[in-house]
């Protein structure tokens, strides 16, 4: 099993950095942010590759919706 602690922290930290990139008062603080975020991304895409981790890790679910509802059922 991977350890994915410092992406979850990765993730977590970018989220916060969005939320202030929002709240920006100033065109100049959103310009600032935006690159902030922006590098936040790369570190997040670097992270992944050295994971392992492909796009797919994160997209296809584990188990189909039926397969679901039947666990959910039982």
């Amino acid at each position: 099993m991977r350890d994915s602690s410092h992406l979850v922290a990765l993730m977590t930290g970018l989220s916060r950095e969005r939320q202030r990139l929002a709240a920006a008062r100033t065109e100049q603080e959103r310009a600032l942010r935006a690159v902030w975020v922006r590098q936040s991304e790369k570190e997040i895409n670097a992270e992944e590759r050295f994971l392992g981790m492909t796009e797919t890790d994160w997209n296809e679910p584990e188990m189909s919706a039926d397969d679901l509802m039947a666990e959910l059922m039982a």
